[in-house]
C-alpha cells in the first residue's frame, strides 16, 4: 500500500505549485473559496484523502442544500402568513350555511358583508332584505341608497367603510330574526369585527343595537350615547329604512353621525361644528333626510 503524504506535505506541494503559476498569496474568505471551486478532486475522494471542510466553508452541493433549506423555510413562513384568518376564510367557514332553519325558509344566498377590510368605520344592520338576498350584497335597496347618503354626509364613501348584518340570511317576509337564528349566526359577525378592528361601529336600528348590546331597550333610548364594544366605540342610530318612513328623524341621525365623524378624527364627541361650517352641516343633514 503506497504511503499517503501527510497534510503538511500536501499543503507545501500545493503552495509550491501555485507559486510556480505566479500566485503571491491567498484569501481566507470562505465565499471566495466557494466561488473559486475549492472542493476535493475525484482522486482525493477515491483515495480517501478528502480533507475536512474549512470552518464556515460550504461545498457547492452543501451550499445548494442550505439554500434549498432556506427557501423551504421562507416558503413555510409565507404559507403561515397566508393561512392567517381573513374575511375570505370566514366566508369559507360559513359555506352554504345550514346551521339554522333560515336555510330552508326561502333564502337565496348568504349575504356576507362588503367594503374595506381595514375600515375604521363599520355599519351593522339587522338582516338582508329582498334586494340584498338577490344580489348577495348588504344594503342595496332604497335603505341602502339612504345609507350611502348618510356615509357621504360625513365625507366618506361606501368603499371606505365595511357593511354587514347581524345575520347573513333573509328571514321570510323580512320578519325579525329569531333568537336561535341570531345565536347561530352572530359568531361570524364577531369574527368580522375582530378581524377588521374598526374604530367605530354604527348599529343601524333597534334590532342591531339590541343584538349587539344585549338589551331590550328601544333605539330611542339607546341612541345618543357611545358604548364600548369589542375594542371599538359603538353608536346606535335609526335604521335607514326607518328614516325613509320618518324623515323628521334626520336631525337625530345627523347628530349621531357627527359623533361618528368626531370619533374617527379622534376628537371629543361633544365638539360641534364651528359657525363657518354651519351651512355645510345643514346641507349634509338635509341630504340625509331627502
Amino acid at each position: 500500500m503506497p504511503d499517503i503524504p501527510d497534510t503538511r506535505t500536501l499543503v507545501a506541494e500545493h503552495l509550491k505549485f501555485f507559486g510556480e503559476l505566479g500566485a503571491t498569496g491567498f484569501r481566507r474568505d470562505p465565499m471566495w473559496a466557494l466561488r473559486a471551486g475549492a472542493v476535493p478532486d475525484a482522486a482525493e475522494r477515491a483515495e480517501g484523502r478528502e480533507q475536512p471542510p474549512t470552518p464556515g466553508l460550504r461545498r457547492p452541493a452543501e451550499a445548494q442544500s442550505v439554500k434549498a433549506g432556506g427557501q423551504r423555510a421562507q416558503n413555510a413562513e409565507t404559507a403561515a402568513q397566508s393561512s392567517e384568518p381573513d374575511l375570505a376564510s370566514i366566508r369559507e367557514d360559513i359555506g352554504d350555511c345550514t346551521r339554522c332553519k333560515l336555510c330552508s325558509l326561502g333564502r337565496k344566498q348568504i349575504v356576507f358583508g362588503v367594503g374595506n377590510p381595514h375600515a375604521d368605520l363599520m355599519f351593522v344592520g339587522e338582516a338582508p332584505g329582498r334586494d340584498e338576498d338577490i344580489q348577495g350584497i348588504p344594503f342595496v335597496g332604497r335603505a341602502g341608497q339612504k345609507l350611502t347618503q348618510i356615509i357621504e354626509a360625513i365625507g366618506l364613501t361606501r368603499e371606505d367603510v365595511y357593511i354587514a348584518n347581524v345575520i347573513k340570511c333573509r328571514p321570510p317576509e323580512n320578519r325579525n330574526p329569531e333568537p336561535d337564528e341570531v345565536e347561530k349566526c352572530e359568531p361570524f359577525l364577531f369574527r368580522q369585527i375582530d378581524l377588521i378592528k374598526p374604530k367605530v361601529i354604527v348599529a343601524l336600528g333597534t334590532f342591531a343595537a339590541r343584538s349587539l348590546l344585549k338589551t331590550d331597550a328601544p333605539i330611542s333610548r339607546l341612541r345618543g350615547r357611545v358604548y364600548e364594544y369589542r375594542g371599538a366605540q359603538l353608536i346606535p342610530t335609526f335604521h335607514p329604512a326607518y328614516l325613509l318612513r320618518n324623515p323628521s328623524c334626520r336631525r337625530e341621525v345627523w347628530e349621531d353621525m357627527k359623533k361618528v365623524r368626531d370619533l374617527l378624527k379622534d376628537r371629543p364627541s361633544s365638539i360641534v361644528d364651528r359657525p363657518s361650517s354651519t351651512a355645510a352641516s345643514d346641507e349634509a343633514e338635509s341630504t340625509i333626510g331627502d
